[in-house]
């Protein structure tokens, strides 16, 4: 084993899958870029394995990736382009149902021939993709030349509002077309509440689709752990030239490679938001630091997080370890910290009891 390894308890895993699945009425998993670190395929099986009737990926391209394991219902949801030949071409595939987020693609796809499946799509307060709700009764116009098989609708992550949110674009959209409402980050508590708010009198609950990606595939932490596997180590002085950019050493102390690089994301971390002025400070402070060639590392080795000698290299990357700290050994498997959604591991095997 080498490289850099995702632990994984298999069991534990999909205990956590199952109960997801259980308390997540409609569930829709979502499948898309890197699988969440697992790969599109192996979700694909998983999903299979849940017996759910829908998959979801992100654009057209990924469809085929998981088409072979998952033999139902593919969404996808980034917004339909005509001028994509495989958008096209997957708009008519009676497995597929297309996501569509404008009022003049809805039209082009109202004249293919064969009465494409579609989900449309609210412009929400993320301001991403969607039609707006002013204009959703357009879109009934065009109900009977498309299989309209829902109403996508892409919350922020943020609680305060959301729900009511929710409630408003999605009593729009019924008005303009009685379908399923598909959701992004409704929690399920939140969505039976929803449900039943929106039905009729004595009428049973509107059908909701709740999609789930990150808290579905990595909502529970404790069954995995990443290591990366220390592939070499060399004593320096302090004042000795190291790495590519020939920095002289500050301290003596020793160089550990290790490992994962750019090429798996290491180093490549999705920023995350700094609302405060300390989370701000602490962004300015870990800026300045990386362009002094001393940025923390993920990487914890002899018991603490250790900074980069420099940034990652392609596949690599070089760590100082200073003088007094037992370095490790070659071939040694150290812990790091990694975001899954970011990262591509070379490996994933079952965790040690």
């Amino acid at each position: 084993m080498s490289g850099l390894t995702l632990h994984l308890d298999v069991e534990r895993w999909r205990r956590h899958l199952r109960a997801e699945a259980g308390s997540t009425p409609g569930l829709v998993p979502v499948a898309k870029g890197n699988g969440y670190g697992f790969g599109l395929h192996r979700l694909a099986e998983e999903s299979a394995a849940l017996g759910v009737d829908t998959i979801a990926v992100g654009l057209p391209s990924e469809v085929e990736q998981v088409r072979e394991a998952f033999g139902k219902t593919v969404v996808i949801l980034n917004p339909w382009d005509a001028h994509n030949p495989l958008a096209v071409e997957l708009a008519e595939d009676p497995q597929v149902l297309t996501t569509v987020s404008r009022l003049a693609d809805l039209a082009a796809l109202a004249d293919l021939q064969t009465r494409p499946r579609v989900l449309v799509e609210v412009l929400t307060s993320m301001r991403r993709h969607g039609i707006a709700p002013t204009d959703l009764d357009r879109v009934a116009l065009l109900a009977d030349r498309v299989r309209i098989e829902g109403w996508s609708l892409h919350l922020p992550l943020r609680e305060e509002g959301r729900f009511t949110e929710a409630e408003q674009l999605a009593r729009a959209a019924l008005a303009a077309v009685d379908a399923p409402l598909w959701f992004s980050h409704l929690p399920p508590g939140e969505a039976a509440v929803l449900a039943a708010g929106l039905a009729d009198a004595g009428a049973p609950p509107v059908p909701l689709r709740l999609r789930s990606g990150t808290q579905l595939w990595l909502g529970d932490p404790d069954s995995r752990h990443t290591t990366a596997t220390v592939l070499d180590v060399h004593k320096v002085s302090r004042g000795e030239r190291v790495g590519y950019r020939q920095r002289p050493c500050r301290f003596d102390g020793y160089v550990v490679v290790v490992a994962g690089g750019t090429a798996h994301g290491v180093g490549l971390e999705a920023p995350s938001s700094a609302s405060t002025m300390r989370q701000r400070a602490i962004a300015l402070t870990t800026g300045g630091l990386e362009a002094f060639g001393t940025a923390l590392s993920p990487y914890t080795i002899a018991g603490r997080k250790r900074f980069f000698l420099e940034p990652p290299h392609m596949q690599s990357s070089q760590i100082f370890l200073p003088n007094g700290a037992t370095p490790p050994n070659l071939g040694d498997e150290v812990p790091v910290e990694v975001r899954l959604t970011t990262v591509t591991v070379d490996q994933i095997v079952p965790a040690s009891p």
